[in-house]
């Protein structure tokens, strides 16, 4: 490679891998495989070996890890948590071991899957979990101790009051936990994590440890990092140590002592992928002995006792058969590619999911052609590229008309999804009534998700109108449902009809229009027939509402399916109709912004007064701020509102204000 080519490449990498790394360690949304990830990764530490003169000063290379976020507390690890290095070959693999032998030719190296997953300490003080946090940088990580303490897998005490101990494990989640929290995303229309080391990392930094929780974590533990009161001298020793003391240690591990024993158990490891209930993204070879590895040591970067192997993603070519479109529960229209049956990862795959129009036309993907398919985390099948393709085919399109209920699909904004807007669609029933029911919307009490997919199931619900029409001895007669249940349901289900119109509107689950936007739109109108006669322009022109939301609005109501069901809840007794808000003009002309949490407000609730006297919420700070009402935990808000000189209220503070006039 000439010195030009090698410097224009090095800095093309530079950007594209410190991209990607911020997407996978910060964002925890991934846009490409780990395999393609690191090959990038490689290639820039070997050109930056060949022209070190190149090296970017602000190279990924040379940093241990990515950066921590600021959700937690932060924690310094007293060991550092190192990461390994990543080899793609076999012949890799033996260098690596011809190299530990020249120094120890006694050498034993231990071959285990690598889990792929979110690295973490846990720390015990006589006996006893103290900390928990996770690898951050490598020197300075997250303390995430209340979440870890939800993983039923980690010991909480330990049989031996051990003074100290800290080992380092992998948190992740199973196939099956990640299946079940899909679904509920998909069913609460969330954007879904696209793999269970993503969605494990998200499960595990969140604030809330009810939710870390109901993710349902496992973790693995595979390192002692430092230990007082014993002593230990190999990593098997060690794994069997911790086993003993109620970890769950890596699942296999192998002692070899060649290369040729090594590469059979990577091997052997790849051929076994399909049979462990999680993900593994490789193999890592370490050798055994905690003396040899002293005496080894490491580089700037990495150990010199240890690489990990990473598994290529297998690719098939095969002849698209067909394209077949669903409508999902939010009601976009998903097109799904079927396929000759090839195997790929241990199964036979025959489907892959196609996303949207945009993906088709950039692939250029026509019925007929021959597709490369891969299976994406060695989870889900997906189409990489079009291997043939004939001229003469036309790029698929997506139906112009629902294949669920005939009625018009729509762009949804400015993506390039399809989506079906009629509001009893039967094949996004089950989220709209969700969300219909819940207590944003029309509040109705006792009626939760699994109560609703009930009545869905026993052919009971098939519009939200069918809940003003249910019997008592209808309900009655449901698993777990007694009569006085039935009772208080049907007097919260007739209670919500006085909801108004601005709730109804928000509980229709109109695309883009959420609580405040329905809100606006029924003070604004003031009726329901109103917004049925509305036009795009007249409702851009409404305070807060741009041209999408506009157009949303307008495709809504311009359905025929729309207005047949706002005739039935008008002739089931649903209110129709919002008085318009009178505003006082306390603080009109003034822009606020919320942060932290408040003494006894919600920030809804203070929403609201500052809206109810003429005043604005803006969600960011900028000069243009005239107030930052801020609580506990202010956070990066507080700290721009104060470079800004944006005048600081508590929550007495909006009280007195709003009182002075």
């Amino acid at each position: 490679m000439e010195l030009q080519q090698a410097q224009k490449r090095m800095e093309e990498l530079t950007v594209q891998v410190a991209y990607h790394a911020r997407r996978y360690y910060e964002d925890d949304a991934p846009e490409i495989e780990d395999y393609e990830y690191d090959r990038l990764f490689h290639e820039l530490a070997e050109l930056e070996k060949q022209y070190p003169q190149f090296i970017q000063a602000d190279s990924p290379i040379h940093r241990i890890g990515w950066g921590r976020r600021n959700t937690f507390a932060p924690v310094e690890h007293t060991v550092p948590m190192g990461s390994l290095q990543d080899v793609f070959s076999l012949e890799e693999v033996r260098d690596f071991v011809r190299r530990v032998q020249e120094e120890r030719a006694d050498a034993v190296f231990v071959v285990e899957p690598k889990i792929d997953g979110l690295s973490v300490a846990l720390e015990y003080r006589d006996g006893l979990l103290e900390r928990g946090s996770t690898r951050g940088d490598g020197f300075t990580g997250e303390d995430v101790s209340a979440n870890l303490r939800t993983v039923r897998s980690i010991p909480l005490k330990l049989p031996e009051a051990l003074p100290f101990l800290e080992v380092r494990g992998e948190v992740y989640m199973s196939f099956q936990s990640f299946q079940n929290v899909v679904k509920e995303q998909e069913l609460q229309e969330q954007e879904p994590f696209k793999n269970p080391r993503n969605a494990a990392a998200g499960s595990l930094r969140q604030k809330d440890p009810q939710v870390t929780a109901g993710r349902r974590l496992d973790v693995f533990v595979f390192n002692i990092q430092r230990l007082e009161g014993k002593e230990l001298s190999s990593h098997r020793e060690s794994l069997d140590y911790l086993k003993s003391l109620g970890f769950a240690v890596i699942p296999s591990y192998r002692a070899c002592r060649s290369a040729e024993e090594v590469c059979e158990e990577i091997s052997a490891i790849g051929e076994r992928r399909e049979q462990y209930p999680f993900g593994i993204d490789g193999a890592v070879v370490k050798v055994d002995s905690f003396a040899q590895r002293e005496a080894l040591g490491s580089t700037a970067k990495y150990p010199k006792w240890a690489v990990a192997f990473k598994y290529p993603p297998e690719e098939k070519d095969t002849e698209l058969l067909e394209i077949e479109v669903k409508v999902g529960r939010t009601g976009v229209l998903t097109p799904t590619a079927v396929f000759a049956p090839i195997t790929l990862a241990g199964t036979t795959v025959s489907r892959a999911v196609l996303h949207n129009q945009g993906f088709i036309d950039e692939k250029g993907i026509a019925v007929g052609d021959t597709i490369r398919v891969r299976k994406a985390g060695d989870i889900i099948p997906e189409v990489v590229a079009v291997a043939r393709h004939d001229p003469d085919r036309p790029v698929y399109r997506l139906p112009d008309i629902c294949p669920a209920c005939g009625a018009p699909v729509f762009f949804d904004g400015e993506a390039a999804a399809k989506r079906c807007e009629n509001p009893q669609c039967p094949a996004q029933l089950l989220r709209r009534l969700i969300h219909f029911a819940s207590r944003d919307a029309m509040d109705i009490e006792g009626l939760g998700p699994a109560l609703i997919e009930n009545l869905v199931e026993n052919g009971l619900l098939h519009s939200p109108a069918d809940l003003y029409e249910l019997r008592q001895e209808e309900l009655a007669g449901l698993e777990r449902m007694g009569k006085k249940s039935a009772e208080n349901l049907l007097l919260s289900i007739e209670r919500s009809k006085q909801s108004g119109l601005g709730r109804l509107v928000f509980a229709l689950g109109i695309r883009g229009i959420g609580q405040k936007a329905a809100k606006t739109l029924a003070e604004h109108f003031g009726e329901m027939e109103a917004l049925f006669t509305a036009t795009r322009e007249e409702i851009a022109a409404i305070d807060g509402f741009g041209e999408i939301m506009a157009q949303a609005v307008a495709e809504y109501f311009s359905i025929p399916q729309t207005r047949e069901l706002a005739g039935r809840l008008r002739r089931l007794g649903l209110s129709m109709t919002e008085e318009k808000a009178r505003k006082g003009q306390a603080l009109a002309g003034l822009t606020f912004v919320i942060t932290g949490t408040l003494p006894t407000l919600k920030r809804s609730e203070a929403t609201e007064l500052i809206e109810s006297q003429g005043g604005k919420v803006s969600s960011s700070v900028s000069k243009k701020t005239s107030y930052l009402l801020a609580g506990e935990d202010g956070g990066s808000k507080l700290t721009r509102a104060r470079e800004l000189g944006v005048p600081l209220l508590d929550e007495d503070g909006l009280r007195q204000l709003l009182s002075q006039t």
